[in-house]
């Protein structure tokens, strides 16, 4: 495992795992549901990683979509690979909805609708509350 694994609260924040990815909740949400897709690799370029992972990624992103259309019930997904502060391969995978969703008493606004994703507004999870978002998000991909 990498840094930037570690930097999303890894081993703790594991929500899936495939051959050549791994599936982090974000510990900062700035919609309901947004995870780390990360890819198990030193790589620090997308081209760099091998063909198996780019082929894996038809099933990994099936089974995100599925899971956070049954737990969130988002519009569109976003998946941004931003890779500027954490160099390897990853993506934040962010939905989308017009309003607001809750879950366990917080609310949780997409301020960016419908445009750029804010990520600069989220709302920050630790601890139990972290624990309890991954073991949802868990059950999405069931």
């Amino acid at each position: 495992m990498n840094a930037t694994f570690e930097k999303f609260g890894w081993p703790a924040t594991t929500v899936a795992q495939f051959a050549h990815w791994i599936v982090l909740a974000r510990p900062a949400q700035p919609t309901l549901g947004a995870l780390v897709l990360a890819a198990k690799s030193d790589a620090t370029a997308f081209g760099d990683l091998p063909a198996e992972a780019h082929a894996e990624l038809k099933a990994v992103t099936g089974a995100i979509e599925t899971a956070l259309g049954k737990a969130v019930g988002y519009a569109k997904l976003n998946y941004l690979m931003l890779m500027m502060v954490d160099p390897h391969v990853h993506f934040h995978v962010i939905p989308r909805y017009e309003g607001a969703r809750e879950w366990q008493g917080r609310e949780f606004v997409d301020c960016g609708w419908p445009k750029m994703p804010d990520l600069g507004h989220a709302v920050a999870l630790e601890g139990a509350e972290l624990d309890a978002l991954v073991a949802w998000l868990k059950a999405a991909f069931d």
